[in-house]
């Protein structure tokens, strides 16, 4: 009966199930390189949902660079607004990667969906998932506090949701000029 009960303790650790990374940093910083990488650790059938919008050429090539970077071994899922649904849809096909959260956030706003509901929900979801997800989102807040309320609500809105989503993470890295760092859990503990 120990050997069991050991044996169990064993696979669970070893088992990646309901994990839950959140990779930050700034533009260009290697946040979604990192994560790609992250994510493959996690298993071989690799799920990638984009909540960005193409609205323009420039977009547009920025996804394209991301596509061409992943590569055809990505399935790839659309949630620009609709990421609870995204995230129980791709559950049970294998480690998800979500990129990115601040576009996600953008969406909410410019949609005028409700921010808070839709908050509680991922919680809920990334809570429920048995497979892996890691998502990337933007740290906005170190620069200057922008001239207009618009701007400003979408800074705040994105640091209360980084510091929330980091509450409920297993893992959580900052990339810096292309250097992962990982501050929770602390490594030097």
């Amino acid at each position: 009966q120990n050997s069991l009960f050991f044996s169990f303790i064993i696979w669970s650790n070893t088992n990646f199930m309901c994990l839950t990374i959140l990779v930050t940093g700034g533009a260009r910083s290697g946040k979604s390189v990192f994560a790609e990488k992250r994510t493959k650790q996690l298993g071989s059938s690799l799920i990638y949902i984009a909540t960005s919008e193409v609205i323009d050429s420039e977009m547009k090539k920025r996804v394209e660079e991301h596509q061409a970077r992943r590569g055809s071994e990505w399935q790839t899922f659309h949630a620009p607004i609709n990421l609870k649904e995204a995230l129980i849809e791709t559950d049970g096909k294998g480690p998800c990667l979500v990129d990115c959260l601040t576009f996600w956030l953008n969406n909410l706003i410019f949609h005028d969906k409700d921010i808070d509901a839709a908050k509680k929900e991922l919680i809920t979801v990334l809570n429920e998932r048995s497979d892996p997800v890691v998502l990337v989102t933007n740290e906005i807040g170190s620069g200057i506090i922008p001239e207009n309320a618009l701007a400003r609500r979408f800074l705040d809105e994105a640091g209360r949701l980084n510091q929330t989503i980091s509450q409920i993470a297993d893992e959580v890295y900052v990339s810096i000029s292309g250097i992962p760092l990982q501050i929770k859990p602390d490594p030097r503990i």
